[in-house]
């Protein structure tokens, strides 16, 4: 299992008139994991290091943390006007971010990534030891893509972001 967020967000956040069990999981691979990995994603943005650093890329997983879906919202209300960013946040996203399946075998998650970030900024992996390897490539035969898209998404785009 992933690990645990913090005991006082977890208190504040995901206990309730459930099982300690639901709250586990609740607070972990379900919902917690991803949302407090987004978090930082987000406040990395915001913080600037990416004005400072144009290219500075990073790598996060199961298809951007729930990131790409809520993007449009992000930049509906938080505009450059309000952030002082030199772009958009949904920018930063597109342009320094890059986006593994890790276990995230779901089509229509995978299509609303492809429609955000483009075949480009995504790469291939499976959430070993969580996840099925056989299943991750079963999904990635299947990707709805041109052969080019998903050569890149296959190794392409891995091997070109870090120098393979």
């Amino acid at each position: 299992m992933t690990t645990q967020p913090p005991q006082p967000v977890v208190e504040a956040s995901y206990i309730g008139n459930y099982a300690p069990e639901v709250t586990a999981l609740l607070a972990n691979a379900a919902w917690g994991w991803h949302i407090e990995t987004a978090i930082p994603v987000l406040r990395l943005i915001l913080s600037g290091a990416f004005d400072r650093f144009p290219g500075l890329q990073f790598i996060i997983g199961h298809m951007g943390e729930a990131l790409p879906f809520m993007l449009s919202r992000v930049d509906l209300v938080l505009p450059t006007k309000v952030t002082k960013l030199d772009r958009s946040i949904g920018a930063y996203l597109r342009e320094n971010i890059h986006y593994t399946f890790s276990g995230f075998n779901f089509m229509p998650t995978f299509l609303d990534l492809l429609l955000q970030v483009g075949a480009d900024r995504i790469m291939f992996s499976a959430d070993y030891p969580y996840g099925s390897m056989a299943r991750a490539f079963s999904f990635l035969e299947q990707l709805p893509v041109s052969p080019a898209d998903k050569e890149r998404i296959a190794h392409g785009n891995a091997e070109r972001l870090l120098r393979l």
